[in-house]
């Protein structure tokens, strides 16, 4: 059964001094998932998000939240919406828990409710031994776990995290993580995580959606990404040997589902042969593996390594974000017959 949709965007534009930050954004969120806006900066996540919880006008569009118009019903949203910002501010010198039951009051949660729920979440977020340490002397980290127990205060529906993780030190940020997956899984939450760290949105994200130039590129999980973006050569195999010849390129380029063969030059730092070796890079839309080993027992040829490698976020990220050049000579199939 497929879950409830809880945030519908369709065709959303916005521009700012003919800039167009957001450009004919169509995208499907459900209850429960936690969903990846992968993007670099600039690419129009963070007017997304303002548009999503009422902050800023859409020159067009609709968008639906939780059955709401954001636009003219922000306030209703934001009862439901919980909104962590890069840099949430507290009053330093009140205490962590003073923080969250003045969120609470101004939520119109009762004093004994707010203390109870302000209590029990500082628990949650790892921050319980520092319930009564001033708000000014957390740490970055502290400051964000405290930051997403003020969103989870008032029990929202959705949570929206515009780049949580900022100034983390790498420890802090996969506990940060995992904490937004345990309490997505355990609440129920449906969480839009916006980022443009794809390690962070490949590490607990059930779908991504990318995000280039105001444009939404392709959206899904990961399968589906590359079959979307990386349909040439979603797999490919590496093979080293000490020679190769024409037969041996051509009888590789025959096996089915081997879309182009690469001679990976010298010079490639990633992909670099030992000494007197020839790497061969081919690219699948399937694994063929075996049919590739197969070919080099048949001929007779040398074979001192075959690895296998199914790209992911991180391809797809160079390719269309970072860009990246390709090094060495490609052999297309149909050039190789």
């Amino acid at each position: 059964m497929v879950a409830e949709t809880v945030i519908d965007i369709q065709q959303l534009s916005k521009s700012y001094s003919g800039h167009q930050a957001v450009d004919s954004l169509s995208l499907q969120i459900r209850r429960g998932e936690i969903f990846g806006l992968l993007g670099p900066n600039g690419a129009g996540k963070s007017t997304t998000i303002l548009m999503l919880l009422g902050l800023t006008e859409p020159d067009s569009g609709n968008i639906d939240v939780l059955g709401m118009n954001p636009t003219r019903e922000p306030i209703k949203v934001k009862r439901r919406v919980g909104y962590l910002p890069d840099d949430i501010g507290f009053y330093e010198d009140w205490t962590g828990l003073e923080n969250l039951k003045l969120t609470a009051r101004l939520n119109g949660i009762s004093n004994k409710e707010a203390h109870e729920r302000a209590i029990r979440l500082l628990a949650e977020v790892g921050l319980k031994d520092a319930a009564d340490k001033k708000a000014g002397a957390y740490s970055r980290g502290m400051r964000q776990r405290l930051g997403l127990a003020d969103v989870l205060i008032k029990q929202p529906e959705i949570i929206i995290l515009d780049e949580p993780t900022l100034g983390i030190d790498p420890k802090g940020i996969d506990e940060l993580l995992a904490l937004i997956s345990n309490l997505s899984r355990e609440q129920g939450l449906t969480v839009l995580l916006s980022s443009h760290q794809l390690h962070q949105v490949q590490q607990i994200c059930d779908r991504v959606g990318l995000f280039v130039s105001g444009k939404l590129l392709a959206e899904g999980n990961l399968p589906t990404l590359s079959r979307l973006l990386l349909t040439d050569t979603p797999i490919v195999i590496t093979a080293e040997m000490d020679h190769v010849d024409d037969d041996l390129l051509n009888r590789l380029a025959g096996i089915e589902h081997v879309n182009n063969i690469q001679i990976v030059n010298g010079d490639n730092e990633a992909f670099r042969p030992s000494e007197g070796h020839i790497l061969l890079q081919i690219g699948c839309s399937e694994d063929c593996s075996s049919a590739i080993a197969k070919t080099f027992v048949e001929l007779g040829a040398s074979l001192f390594s075959l690895q296998r490698k199914q790209y992911g976020l991180d391809e797809i990220y160079r390719r269309y974000f970072a860009g990246g050049d390709e090094h060495g000579s490609k052999r297309s199939k149909k050039a190789a017959k």
